[in-house]
């Protein structure tokens, strides 16, 4: 199961990136383009979604959780919780090339820390309606100017939020972001019983703590969410549902 999920995903985004049309619709912008970089020297072939992918998936790709799930679903090893023999002869762990570059996590957490807040702008905007001359909402407000805008809430304005908390449940969950809050302490609680009240950090501590707890979960749900994010904006700009909105 867990082979299949991160498959279908992996391949649904490759085949995302690679359509590089039908990915916005009025103030919805799919998050698989977000940032929505273009760029007139690039060929018209190159989807922006290849120059922002990266840091996601290298986020995910060198996760703790995912590197358990996918280690186990496609290489078998370890399978189940014994641990793997038959292919133990020179294997280094994960100090050899290519499995060093695992270490480059802390980096792209940093990146998906930035990624969050951009994604919540395009959250943000997914309620600012573009406007034709005539009122209407304009499906392309991307590449073509409105005439004016007006706040208001649709099904997409809910998935994009939706999506954006799910990926900050995730993203501030993750293991290398509670090491840099706390890993200078060697004793939190010490420092909680010294004085009347705990300090910020360890408050900070706890609460990336019970993100961190349920890790797992979070990482299927904003994978989910991303996904069906994209699907959703996708499906509303080719015409095969409506979306469902009003203005104040």
């Amino acid at each position: 199961a867990t082979a299949v999920g991160l498959g279908a995903f992996g391949l649904y985004s490759m085949w995302a990136a690679f359509q590089n049309s039908f990915y916005t619709w009025g103030p919805y912008l799919s998050p698989f383009y977000s940032l929505l970089l273009e760029f007139s020297w690039m060929p018209h072939w190159f989807s922006p979604a290849f120059l922002i992918l990266g840091a996601p998936l290298g986020f995910r790709a060198t996760c703790y959780y995912y590197r358990k799930a996918y280690y186990r679903a496609f290489f078998f090893s370890p399978p189940a919780c014994s641990v793997g023999k038959g292919r133990s002869q020179g294997y280094n762990g994960e100090r050899a090339f290519p499995f060093i570059l695992q270490n480059l996590h802390r980096f792209f957490m940093y990146l998906a820390v930035l990624f969050i807040f951009i994604l919540g702008y395009d959250a943000v905007l997914g309620m600012h309606f573009p406007l034709d001359s005539t009122g209407k909402v304009m499906s392309d407000a991307f590449h073509y100017a409105p005439t004016s805008h007006r706040w208001g809430f649709g099904v997409g304005s809910a998935v994009l939020i939706l999506n954006v908390i799910l990926l900050s449940c995730y993203t501030f969950g993750c293991h290398s972001l509670r090491h840099l809050i706390g890993g200078k302490t060697d004793c939190f609680s010490c420092i909680a019983s010294g004085g009347p009240t705990p300090p910020a950090s360890y408050k900070a501590f706890q609460k990336v703590s019970w993100l961190n707890e349920r890790h797992m979960q979070f990482a299927w749900a904003s994978l989910a969410s991303v996904g069906l994010a994209d699907i959703y904006v996708r499906g509303v700009a080719m015409g095969l549902w409506r979306d469902l909105y009003f203005l104040f």
